[in-house]
């Protein structure tokens, strides 16, 4: 299923006190951003989405005031439904009116009013995946070690940090089944954290899309100031380029893009040989200025024997998540004449952008030949280029 001819409305989820931003009389979704109140960024964000068909915003009745003063106006935009006691509660008010008007949507998304940052690209790539699977999540994977402890604080376990990501919002479902869900969980008297989780206790599926570094929730009083750092904070452009070689030798499979390919040679290196990855993760660190995959992981080292090469990717990936910045665009070129590269593109696209935590619609992978020319064109081995472009702040 496409979302293409489909009704998308998103809700909004604005009713909270803001308990956690301290002693204020406003509420944080109220507060002003850059000289804008953060519910109309945040709002207006969706209203000029053009996947997106109607807004509906859930408040509080005591901020009604509030709510009028932003003085919004759009088709897209309905009238606020007011909130419940609770977050869930108020989800579940809002998907009641919009099962009760007379467009009731395909899909709905349910999103924090104090993430003003969401893109346009985000809010895309989760209706996709809800289409397709019947729900979807932006998530960030975790990159730090996660640590279990009791209550006495002492560590217990090391969780995998491999399987374990950082839910963000918009949450995306097909909307008649959230709404059954929501119903089925008031009925139940189970309270949860966000939507999704009461999509897994209803056994919806629930498909994981790279959220955004930027896509943060603003909680306590030091979140406004990263926010008004991403907001006055210039980015710049940068783009890099990477090259890498790798001859055959007996084998029964290539590794290339974290996939294997069945051929009757592999590649020779000291990790997996992943002459793509490689490749990516050289232009990575060359747009950060940031030396090149020898200098991070020297060949000398027995540690990274054999090792697979997402670790290698993964980290310029952080590094470049460190600063600030993000990846826009990569652009990888294989060059063999065997094995056949063609059917092997878009595995290696998905699982690339899984490894570098970004949409799929990011990621260009292809191939071509040297006509039968040098060392590629004897079938001596394979060697790829790629193009990266990123945004990155501006630090001079």
């Amino acid at each position: 299923m496409t979302r293409q001819n489909q009704k998308v409305a998103v809700i909004i989820v604005a009713a909270g006190a803001g308990r956690r931003m301290g002693e204020t009389s406003v509420p944080k979704q109220y507060h002003m951003l850059g000289g804008v109140p953060v519910l109309s960024r945040t709002i207006k964000t969706f209203l000029d989405a053009p996947t997106i068909d109607q807004v509906l915003p859930i408040i509080s009745a005591e901020h009604q005031h509030l709510f009028d003063a932003l003085n919004l106006q759009s088709a897209k935009l309905l009238s606020p439904t007011y909130g419940g006691a609770e977050r869930q509660a108020s989800v579940l008010n809002g998907l009641q009116t919009l099962a009760n008007s007379n467009h009731a949507p395909d899909i709905v998304l349910i999103h924090d009013a104090a993430r003003p940052f969401v893109s346009a690209n985000l809010i895309a790539a989760t209706i996709d995946a809800a289409a397709q699977f019947g729900g979807a999540l932006p998530a960030l994977q975790v990159t730090d070690t996660l640590k279990q402890a009791s209550a006495e604080q002492m560590v217990t376990h090391t969780p995998d940090r491999t399987t374990h990501y950082l839910a963000q919002t918009p949450q995306a479902f097909r909307f008649k089944d959230i709404l059954d869900a929501h119903q089925k969980a008031a009925t139940a008297d189970n309270l949860f954290t966000d939507d999704a989780s009461i999509a897994e206790w209803a056994d919806l599926p629930v498909k994981i899309v790279p959220g955004e570094p930027n896509n943060f929730k603003i909680t306590i009083a030091e979140d406004f100031k990263r926010a008004e750092m991403a907001l006055t904070t210039p980015m710049e452009t940068r783009v890099g380029t990477g090259f890498d070689v790798h001859a055959f030798e007996p084998g029964d499979h290539v590794t290339l893009g974290g996939i294997q390919i069945p051929h009757s040679a592999k590649l020779k290196g000291h990790s997996d040989a992943d002459v793509a990855l490689h490749t990516i993760t050289d232009a990575l660190y060359g747009a950060m200025a940031d030396g090149d995959i020898g200098q991070h992981f020297p060949p000398s080292e027995m540690e990274w024997h054999q090792a697979d090469s997402a670790i290698f990717l993964e980290h310029a990936v952080s590094r470049l998540q460190q600063r600030g910045g993000r990846l826009v665009h990569l652009d990888l070129t294989l060059i063999c004449e065997a094995p056949k590269i063609g059917p092997h593109c878009q595995p290696m696209r998905e699982r690339i952008a899984q490894i570098a935590d970004v949409s799929i619609s990011r990621v260009s992978v292809k191939a071509t030949t040297t006509e039968q020319l040098g060392f590629t064109g004897r079938k001596e081995g394979i060697a790829a280029q790629a193009a990266v472009t990123i945004e990155v702040p501006v630090k001079d």
